[in-house]
């Protein structure tokens, strides 16, 4: 196994055609072709799966790939010390619950890395898929929170996946509501308060079990309730329908507009945010400065509601 075959079915995976991944590389297409059928062989797995109507990556070719990155990531590193080259094409992707600071994180990690060639994605999707894409390594890290309630059925789940889940702030629960809602002048806010105003939720698909809500599960009946998929249009339906969410209370005006506000929740337990990685793998340096950002816009937030 070369450096050259991982970095070949790499760009495969990545086209999804052999003729395209070959004029990208500039070999000719049997030779990649043989290429990867002697990597496949030589580890005894099938990366890619053939049809008729191209090709796709298997299961098991996912996780290879995914080692593979890693590999290719330390390999960047060792030629930007000792070569002092930009490394080539830097790659990376987190996954997480819809929170404005993973995407300023996200925004200073482009900031810092993305001067040449990139191939970054930032996920933000439901709390199974989050574990799922760190179990498959589709993603280098998760971004969720733990809370009594959801707890032990959060953590079977990661321990069935080999991920460990690593604190980095405790939250108090808090609403978001419009700026121009009834409640917006309470210094705090009750869940009887809120009984008549409409619950807004992000929506968890196969898995919409209160244990993979983003938002607290409270023991309060919600008698009005929507889930939404995006949190573009969570905001809005706040706004024009006087609804509210419960979440962390992290909020940034230039992302979710001056028009949402954060109060305090009585009555609930706190929100454990973090982020999970796999047992078996190294954070990058991107993943590195990824987190640093993240604790810095943590450590920010922090200052602020204190």
């Amino acid at each position: 196994m070369t450096l050259q075959q991982l970095r070949y079915a790499i760009i495969v995976a990545e086209t999804g055609k052999i003729t395209e991944a070959a004029n990208k590389l500039y070999i000719s297409q049997p030779s990649l072709t043989n290429s990867i059928h002697e990597l496949e062989k030589e580890m005894n797995i099938v990366i890619f799966n053939r049809t008729n109507k191209g090709i796709t990556v298997s299961k098991e070719g996912e996780i290879f790939l995914a080692y593979a990155r890693q590999i290719l990531e330390q390999v960047a590193i060792l030629e930007d010390k000792f070569k002092r080259n930009d490394g080539g094409k830097k790659q990376f992707c987190v996954s997480t619950q819809h929170y404005s600071l993973a995407v300023n994180a996200f925004v200073d990690l482009i900031k810092e890395y993305g001067q040449n060639e990139y191939d970054f994605s930032l996920r933000e999707t439901q709390t199974y898929e989050i574990i799922e894409d760190v179990a498959h390594m589709r993603s280098e890290i998760g971004i969720l929170f733990l809370n009594d309630f959801n707890e032990t059925v959060i953590n079977k789940i990661l321990k069935s996946y080999e991920l460990v889940f690593h604190k980095m702030f405790v939250a108090k629960p808090h609403v978001f509501i419009s700026r121009n809602h009834p409640l917006a002048e309470k210094a705090i806010i009750t869940n009887t308060e809120l009984e008549i105003y409409p619950y807004l939720s992000f929506e968890q698909g196969e898995h919409n079990s209160f244990y993979f809500s983003e938002e607290i599960f409270s023991v309060s009946e919600r008698k009005k309730n929507i889930r939404v998929r995006d949190r573009a249009t969570l905001f809005n339906l706040l706004i024009g329908l006087n609804g509210y969410t419960v979440c962390s209370g992290i909020i940034d005006k230039n992302l979710n507009g001056k028009d949402i506000i954060a109060i305090p929740l009585a009555d609930e337990n706190n929100m454990r945010i973090g982020y999970i990685t796999h047992k078996k793998c190294m954070l990058s340096r991107l993943g590195i400065s990824y987190l640093d950002s993240l604790k810095k816009y943590l450590q920010l937030n922090n200052t602020k509601t204190n």
